[in-house]
C-alpha cells in the first residue's frame, strides 16, 4: 500500500507540475484543471507514512488529517469550476442546467470557505489530539467533537461530488469531441465513488464498526487512490489524444517529405514555404503541425494535377491494370500513374489537352488525405515498370519550350 501511495501521489504531482503553464494562459478550464491536479496530489501526498508522520509529529498533532481535509475540499471546488469552464457561458433559455451549474458553483465556494473556518475552529478546540492517531476517523469516531468535524467535511464533499459527478456526466453526452466525452466519464465515475464514500463514513463515525484503525485507513486510501488515478485518468485522456493526434500529424509529414520533395521540385511555383531542416522542423511550434499538413496535402494535390498535362490519356486505365495484382492496387496505380508522369515532365513531354484525374477518394479531413498519400508515397516503382508504362500507355508529345530550359534527374520519392 505504501509503494501505491507513493506511485499516485509521484503521478499526481508529476500530473500537476505538467499542467503549471495554464496558469500563464486565460483559459479556465487549464487552470480548473491545474487547481484540481495540485490540491488532489496534497491530498494523496498527506496519506504517504513517511509525510503523515512528520506533519503528525510536529508541534500540531495531527496535522496531516486537517490538510488532507482542507485540500480534498480545494481539489472538489475546483472541480465545480472546471465543470462551468467545460459550459462557457449560457446563450439561451435552453441552456438553463449552465445557469444552474454556475450558481451551484458560486454557492458551493462560499459554503466551503464557512465550512474551513468552522473544521480549522473545531479541529483547534472540541477534537480530540492528545496523541497522533493511525486513523484519524476511527480514532475520533463516538467523539462528538471529532465525529462533528467529519460529518461536516463528509457532508460537503459527498453533496459536492454528487454535484460534480451529475454535471461531469451530464456534460459526457453532450460533449462533442470523444476524448473530452471519455475523460468526463471516468472523472463522473471518480465522483460517484467519492458521493457513496463519505454517507459510509459519516456512519461510522457516529456509530464505529468494530475494525481496527489501520484496516479502515487501508481502506480509506484504497478509496482515495482509486479516485486520484480516476480523476487524474481522466484530466489527460483529452491531452493525451491530442498528443497522439500531434504524433501522427508529425509522422504523416516525414511520410510525405520525398513525394512532396519531388513534386516541388518539379513545379516549384506551389510551394508556400520551403521547409527547415528536419531537427528544427520537428521543434518548431508555428504553424502548428496540423496546418503544416493541411498545407502540404494541398500542395501534393496542386502538383499531381499539374501532371496531367504530362500524362498521356491512357496513363491511368495502364497504371490500374498493372496494379491489380499489388497488394495495395489502388494506392500502387496512382503511384504509377505519378511516377510516369513525372518522368514524361522531365523529360520535356506536355499534352495540349490534360489527361483525366485520378479517381476521387472519399476523403473527409487533411489527416485522412495525408494517410492516402502516405499509402501512393509507400509504393516502390522501379524505373522498368515506368518503362513498361509508357510502352503501353504512350507517352505526350515533346514540348520544346520545356525541352529547352533543360532536364532533371528522376524522383527519388519511390
Amino acid at each position: 500500500m505504501t509503494t501505491m501511495l507513493w506511485a499516485v501521489a509521484i503521478g499526481m504531482t508529476i500530473t500537476a507540475v505538467w499542467r503549471f503553464p495554464a496558469l500563464r494562459h486565460g483559459d479556465p478550464m487549464r487552470r480548473a484543471l491545474w487547481a484540481c491536479s495540485a490540491a488532489f496530489a496534497a491530498t494523496v501526498w498527506c496519506r504517504v507514512p513517511q509525510v503523515k508522520q512528520a506533519l503528525d509529529n510536529s508541534p500540531v498533532t495531527d496535522l496531516s488529517a486537517l490538510l488532507k481535509y482542507l485540500t480534498s475540499l480545494v481539489a472538489i471546488l475546483a472541480g465545480l469550476r472546471y465543470i462551468t469552464a467545460v459550459y462557457g457561458e449560457p446563450s439561451g433559455g435552453s441552456d438553463r442546467h449552465i445557469a444552474m451549474s454556475r450558481r451551484i458553483s458560486h454557492g458551493a465556494h462560499t459554503c466551503a470557505l464557512a465550512a474551513m473556518v468552522v473544521q480549522v475552529v473545531l479541529f483547534f478546540t472540541v477534537v480530540d489530539r492528545s496523541h497522533p492517531s493511525t486513523d484519524f476517523a476511527s480514532a475520533q469516531a463516538g467523539q462528538w467533537g471529532g465525529a462533528l468535524f467529519l460529518t461536516i467535511q463528509y457532508t460537503y464533499l459527498g453533496v459536492a461530488a454528487a454535484t460534480c459527478g451529475y454535471q461531469w456526466a451530464r456534460a459526457a453526452r453532450r460533449a462533442e469531441k470523444r476524448a473530452l466525452r471519455i475523460g468526463l466519464a471516468l472523472m463522473a465515475t471518480a465522483m460517484a465513488i467519492y458521493t457513496i464514500y463519505p454517507v459510509l463514513r459519516t456512519v461510522t463515525m457516529w456509530i464505529p464498526p468494530e475494525v481496527s484503525a489501520l484496516t479502515m485507513r487501508t481502506v480509506a486510501d484504497s478509496v482515495n487512490m482509486v479516485v486520484a488515478c480516476l480523476w487524474a485518468a481522466g484530466a489527460a485522456v483529452p491531452s493525451t489524444m491530442a498528443l497522439s493526434t500531434r504524433w501522427n500529424a508529425w509522422r504523416a509529414l516525414q511520410k510525405l517529405e520525398p513525394l512532396w520533395s519531388d513534386l516541388m521540385n518539379a513545379f516549384p511555383h506551389l510551394v508556400l514555404e520551403r521547409p527547415g531542416a528536419r531537427i528544427f522542423e520537428s521543434l518548431r511550434c508555428v504553424p502548428s503541425l496540423d496546418v503544416r499538413l493541411d498545407r502540404r496535402t494541398q500542395e501534393i494535390a496542386g502538383g499531381i494535377e499539374l501532371l496531367r498535362h504530362h500524362a498521356s490519356p491512357d496513363l491511368l486505365y495502364v497504371a490500374e491494370d498493372l496494379a491489380e495484382s499489388h497488394e495495395d492496387p489502388e494506392a500502387a496505380a496512382e503511384a504509377y500513374w505519378i511516377r510516369a508522369a513525372q518522368q514524361s515532365q522531365k523529360s520535356g513531354r506536355r499534352c495540349a489537352v490534360p489527361s483525366r484525374r485520378v479517381r476521387e477518394k472519399p476523403l473527409t479531413s487533411a489527416i485522412a488525405e495525408a494517410n492516402w498519400l502516405a499509402r501512393v508515397a509507400a509504393v516502390p516503382v522501379p524505373d522498368r515498370l515506368v518503362q513498361l508504362l509508357h510502352q503501353r500507355a504512350g507517352e505526350p508529345p515533346i514540348d520544346t519550350a520545356l525541352q529547352s530550359g533543360g532536364q532533371s534527374s528522376a524522383g527519388t520519392w519511390a
